[in-house]
């Protein structure tokens, strides 16, 4: 009998772990890979994760600089299986505090996604600019939309 109870707390353990959203962090390429980015880039962290359409999702971005940033833009362009499907530009100083200082900095933009969007594999590209419209820096990540709605809106 408490190798039945074993398994099935396994088994609930198990599905939980699969259906509640985390947070995870995930790799990032830089769009020029021999580039000397005045912005380094050290990681995304996405919440929740897989991100749930129609629900807020959190971008966050650590990244650090070797000299001060009055202001500029973030140009960020996403793919689904590879066909663009959406730009947007935003404020570089309505995603963090301006100005940046030298050394380490977060970058953190949330959104919602509309109902609508498809589960699948995406591809977000998300260029930093300053006021004059030089390129701090240029990264690649992949992100995944998942099905259905989250825990929180049963």
């Amino acid at each position: 009998m408490e190798v039945v109870q074993f398994k099935l707390i396994i088994s609930i353990l198990f599905t939980a772990f699969l259906l509640i959203p985390s947070i995870q962090a995930k790799a990032v390429k830089y769009c020029d890979k021999k580039g000397n980015y005045d912005v380094k880039v050290k990681g995304v962290e996405i919440s929740p994760y897989p991100v749930v359409s129609g629900n807020p999702a959190t971008f966050s971005i650590s990244a650090s600089t070797g000299q001060a940033i009055s202001g500029g833009k973030l140009v960020i362009d996403v793919s689904y299986f590879g066909v663009h499907i959406h730009s947007e530009t935003h404020d570089l100083c309505a995603e963090t505090s301006c100005p940046i200082s030298e050394g380490n900095f977060v970058l953190s933009h949330s959104q919602s996604l509309p109902g609508f969007t498809p589960p699948g594999s995406y591809t977000l590209t998300m260029k930093m600019k300053d006021e004059s419209g030089h390129q701090l820096t240029c990264i690649i990540f992949d992100f995944r939309i998942g099905f259905g709605s989250s825990m929180a809106d049963s």
